[in-house]
């Protein structure tokens, strides 16, 4: 029969004595049962701790962030009265009242807000409400004075409380220093005050429906004077913990359920009952045996069955042990004898024999453990007290496991001293209790991230990321907040767009688009004033800020200054990149003025300053007001005359130099204005190039005068050709040259005229096909206007157009100048070398007609002959022409193309 290795012959023989050594394998397996259970219970009753840990921890983090949240959200609100007051440092009452209004109106849990210039209290508001508080100097109230001297000195924003007030309730004091943007001098102090009960509320701070309580205090480890929430009792119940970062002050918080940590697990009761029933039917048949056993000296069994019994037993003893996980030892320090049981042999990784010595403990633990370990357990036996102790063990495979160890000091009959324990593994459980601490500082740290994010945010949400400058959100809230100005300060609004950005970007790269935009930045700081601030609102425009009584001469002076210093080459990686700027400057004439509109203004100047040739400065007037409005009433009705059929063509007919008769017609834009009457193309191309609009009244009057030139026909009115103009975006156009293949156009009837100075050496390849393909379709191509533009003749060569047309510039002085004749002359000359017909535009007087017929130009055109005229008004000409009812001079007239 097999027998407990621990279990001495003394000891043994004492047990019997008293009758209890047939009980002894029952007990010793219900001890270890007990020993088991209990284990379990409390790493159960831990386990659940950790966890009610964690979930506070997450609510606590939940209610930490609504706080600071909220807090920001009534601090940022009264940011915008700041700027205001810095902006209009005589701001008064009504205008005071008006801005509150706008702030209070957001929802938050603001109470109130005072201004006190120069400590002062002179602004508040409810006005009603806050009377009382109107004269009150800070400097000699002790109870704010601190507070208030504390933000001017940071010259920044301090928050203090909770304080009792006056109305009633508690609150926070949020103190801001106000600097006025003028002149950068110290104004005075704006305090706003939150209601603490709204502010809990909001935050569900302790609330009803809140499953914590919660204290704060203004220091981690706080005494009682340092809590303003909550009591001092919850920071020394294990609290769960936060903070809140308020610029130069933290909160912090604390946190236990209302009801307590709770010790054991909602299912912790029938988790008992069933630990209990399994160590009932464990230890039942134990105890049976040893019942069976006391009874042998009766007879009642053979010496056989008590052994059978015995080792029934025993197997179940050690079936129990085994299920529980739970190695027995025992020590006896007289004689250094260390016995382990199986349990204890795998759980230490040591070689298979029962008894063994102090030595062969000792050196199984981790050397880490090693003293704290042995310094317990020589405490136990030397006071003869319970052993209790946790540590780590390292297997022979180097395997690292967490002991915990329970044990107790006896003696035996004969006053041996010894030490009966258990010890279990709980390597799973330290390992999941660890988890569990590192999800919750996890949890604290991502707390801490997100507070950090958030603040991040902010700064990020009203400045430049690339260059740190405010940016146009940042203008858009300081323009909401300064439009209530003084009667004697205005503001002034220098807006800056960098000429030939997009070139650095497209031939360098972004990135060198972007070293260029910071150190157009640093130019930009250098010289402005640190009341004057610049933002940048776009891609590559900037917006300065300035202000003062007169603020004209300060800002025509730094706007000139800026791009001067923009005009200077901006080093990047060894290459000298020139950028330039071009500035428009609109300055306030009226307090009320809206500072929407004065951006709106220094816009118009802005383009104006490009217009006229960029990398200069343009003030905003009334009269550029008054271009930009008909500019834009003008492109308005430009675009109504499109859709509304109102472009329509005039024609001037071309005469043969020598015989008068009609060669030729030339096509002319006009618009039939419904109120203005009939206008010409120059008071209209601008802006239908501006609109990129050109292109369709290129096509409008293509059609109509090639439907025209149908009728002529028909009527039996014999026009040789017909001109008409095109541009260069016209040229480009795909559906022009589907429009074209689908017309009957006989070669050398139809040609189109391109101005000299967008026909040549600066145009891509694309347009020389075009004319390619123009020319391949019976096209005529003709070169208008020549003589004003930068034609070369090598180009007029490659060209090959059929006409030249010279300009009425270099014809209208050909009586007076005979420098001008003999340059006409040489132009005609070179048409007539190269084959190419000369039309001579702007043929005024009888003397010109002779003039061009003596120099051998082929056709004129002109005033002389006939204006240009209406379809049908040509037709009739046309007609009388032919039959000779004409008289063909005409004296000259004002000139209209």
């Amino acid at each position: 029969m097999t027998s407990l290795p621990f279990i001495s012959k003394s000891k043994s023989s004492g047990l019997q004595f008293f009758g209890l050594g047939y009980f002894f394998p029952a007990i010793l397996a219900v001890a270890g049962l007990l020993v088991g259970v209990v284990r379990a219970d409390i790493e159960k009753r831990e386990q659940y701790h950790v966890a009610q840990q964690v979930k506070a921890a997450e609510q606590l983090a939940r209610v930490a962030a609504s706080l600071e949240t909220n807090i920001r959200g009534n601090v940022n609100l009264i940011y915008g009265l700041i700027a205001a007051i810095a902006a209009n440092p005589n701001m008064n009452q009504p205008q005071f009242t008006a801005l509150s209004e706008r702030v209070f109106g957001v929802p938050s849990q603001l109470r109130n807000v005072v201004a006190a210039k120069d400590l002062v209290v002179g602004l508040v508001y409810p006005e009603e409400a806050n009377k009382k508080a109107l004269g009150l100097d800070y400097r000699t109230n002790e109870l704010q004075r601190d507070a208030v001297m504390r933000a001017v000195e940071r010259r920044t924003l301090v928050i203090t409380g909770p304080v009792n007030l006056v109305q009633g309730g508690q609150g926070l004091i949020a103190r801001y220093p106000v600097f006025s943007l003028a002149n950068g001098r110290f104004w005075g102090v704006v305090s706003a005050v939150i209601d603490l009960d709204r502010l809990y509320a909001d935050s569900n701070v302790n609330t009803q429906r809140q499953a914590l309580d919660i204290a704060i205090s203004q220091r981690p480890i706080p005494a009682e004077r340092d809590i303003f929430l909550g009591t001092g009792t919850i920071f020394s119940q294990d609290p769960v913990k936060s903070r809140i970062e308020l610029g130069y002050d933290t909160w912090y918080l604390a946190a236990v359920p209302k009801d307590g940590w709770q010790g054991s697990p909602p299912d912790m009761f029938g988790f008992r009952i069933t630990a209990l029933l399994i160590a009932f039917c464990i230890a039942a048949p134990l105890f049976w045996a040893g019942l069976l056993m006391k009874q042998r000296h009766g007879n009642i069994l053979t010496l056989q069955q008590r052994e059978e019994q015995l080792e029934t037993l025993s197997q179940r003893l050690e079936l129990a042990l085994q299920a529980s996980g739970v190695g027995v030892w025992e020590y006896e320090p007289s004689t250094d004898t260390l016995i382990w049981d199986q349990r204890m042999r795998e759980l230490y990784d040591a070689p298979d024999r029962d008894v063994r010595e102090y030595v062969d403990w000792r050196d199984a633990l981790h050397p880490d453990d090693l003293e704290a370990a042995e310094a317990c357990f020589r405490k136990a036996l030397k006071d003869e007290t319970s052993y209790r102790t946790e540590f780590r063990v390292v297997s022979r495979s180097g395997e690292i496991r967490h002991i915990r160890a329970h044990g107790a000091t006896y003696r035996t009959a004969g006053g041996v001293k010894r030490v009966v324990g258990a010890n279990w593994d709980v390597t799973r459980d330290v390992t999941l209790h660890s988890e569990l601490r590192q999800a919750q500082t996890k949890a604290e740290l991502q707390n801490d991230e997100l507070r950090s994010a958030r603040r991040t945010l902010e700064h990020q949400s009203l400045h430049d990321a690339l260059t740190g400058l405010p940016n146009r959100r940042f203008l858009d809230q300081f323009m909401t907040a300064g439009e209530n100005q003084a009667a004697g300060h205005r503001l002034a609004f220098i807006h800056i767009d960098l000429d030939r950005f997009k070139e650095v970007n497209d031939t360098l790269g972004h990135a060198a688009g972007d070293s260029v935009l910071k150190a157009a930045t640093s130019r930009l700081l250098e010289l402005i004033d640190h009341d004057e601030f610049a933002s940048r609102i776009g891609g590559d425009e900037f917006v300065v800020v300035t202000g003062g009584a007169e603020p004209q001469r300060r800002a025509e002076y730094l706007a000139q200054s800026i791009v001067n210093t923009l005009a200077r080459p901006i080093d990047i990686d060894g290459h000298e990149c020139r950028i330039g700027c071009s500035a428009g400057i609109a300055c306030q004439t009226a307090a009320g003025e809206e500072l929407s509109q004065l951006l709106i203004n220094a816009d118009i100047a802005l383009y104006e300053a490009k217009k006229r040739g960029r990398n200069r400065v343009e003030v905003f007037s009334k009269e550029l007001r008054s271009a930009v409005v008909l500019r834009k009433r003008m492109s308005d009705e430009f675009l109504s005359a499109l859709e509304g059929d109102q472009i329509i063509p005039f024609f001037q007919p071309q005469f043969d130099a020598h015989s008068l008769a009609i060669v030729g017609v030339e096509a002319l834009a006009r618009w039939q204005h419904p109120k203005r009457g009939l206008l010409a193309p120059d008071s209209f191309l601008a802006i239908a190039e501006s609109l990129h609009r050109s292109a369709d009244i290129d096509a409008i009057i293509l059609e109509k005068a090639l439907f025209q030139s149908a009728r002529w026909s028909a009527l039996g009115l014999d026009i040789p050709h017909l001109s008409v103009n095109i541009s260069a975006q016209r040229l480009k156009d795909e559906r022009l040259f589907k429009r074209l293949a689908e017309l009957p156009i006989a070669p050398g009837t139809l040609s189109f005229e391109l101005l000299e100075s967008i026909s040549f050496e600066d145009q891509d390849k694309d347009l020389r096909s075009a004319i390619l393909d123009l020319k391949a379709l019976g096209i005529d191509i003709e070169i208008d206007d020549f003589g004003t533009g930068h034609a070369s003749i090598v180009s007029l060569l490659e060209l090959g157009p059929k006409r030249l047309k010279i300009d009425r510039k270099l014809i209208a002085p050909l009586e007076a100048a005979g420098s001008q004749r003999r340059l006409v002359a040489s132009i005609i000359e070179i048409g007539r070398s190269q084959g190419i017909e000369i039309v001579a535009e702007g043929v005024e007087t009888a003397a010109h007609v002779d003039i061009l017929r003596s120099l051998g130009c082929q056709t004129l055109q002109g005033y002389v002959f006939a204006k240009p005229m209406p379809a049908n008004e040509f037709i009739t000409f046309a007609t009388d022409w032919r039959a000779g009812n004409h008289t063909w001079f005409a004296p000259s007239a004002a000139l209209v193309r």
